[in-house]
């Protein structure tokens, strides 16, 4: 089979974290999601253990209660962000950014799904444990966030709510051997057009052989 790497080049390129343009009137179906998190169980698990659950939260009442646990870490967490930054919190690059971060602050009860990526099993210890337990849920959310770009719906993954796991896996009935990393605020959104971010160069980046040699 052909693959149009065009296409998939376009995707890969232009899924950006997406917070200011995400719809919150637009309601998101149930078998798009589905669909979407179908696709992410097809990403590669260490062990193959497939050990990454998914909570798709749409009843009102429980996002509006994550939503303000989620508000509540976010304006300290805002809070001390323009206190260490001062001066260059205007810089129009860091502005947007600190501005992007409060609007979904802002409106994050009314984003119409939210999705939370789980691991089951006990939490490691150690460094090289601790590597594959969170870093091997990482390429299901990947693919999970590009099925959704692919679909007109973009997300962003989300941590501060963790400050308050305890509150928030009651909140979600979370049996105790199972790990939060994220939310992931889901909706359609208001533009398709997205386009790459900047980047460093990836002479910048990536190295032949040994470190600081250049690649190319």
């Amino acid at each position: 089979m052909s693959i149009d790497t065009k296409s998939v080049d376009y995707v890969l390129s232009t899924t950006r974290a997406v917070r200011r343009k995400l719809d919150l009137d637009r309601p998101v179906e149930p078998e798009v999601v589905g669909t979407c998190l179908r696709l992410s169980t097809y990403a590669p698990s260490p062990g193959n253990q497939q050990m990454w659950r998914w909570v798709v939260v749409r009843d009102a009442g429980r996002r509006a209660r994550l939503g303000e646990l989620f508000r509540e870490v976010g304006r300290s967490y805002l809070a001390g962000v323009r206190a260490d930054l001062g001066a260059a919190v205007e810089y129009p690059s860091v502005r947007r950014m600190v501005d992007s971060v409060q609007h979904l602050i802002d409106v994050i009860d009314r984003v119409p799904v939210f999705v939370i990526p789980c691991v089951q099993g006990p939490r490691p210890s150690g460094s090289v444990e601790a590597a594959s337990f969170y870093g091997g849920i990482y390429p299901a959310v990947w693919s999970f966030q590009l099925a959704l770009r692919s679909r007109g719906l973009g997300t962003v993954l989300t941590t501060l709510h963790l400050q308050r796991e305890a509150e928030a896996a009651e909140i979600l009935c979370l049996p105790s051997d199972v790990t939060q990393v994220g939310l992931l605020p889901v909706a359609y959104t208001t533009t398709t057009d997205f386009r790459p971010p900047a980047r460093l160069p990836l002479e910048k980046v990536a190295f032949l052989d040994t470190w600081g040699n250049a690649l190319t």
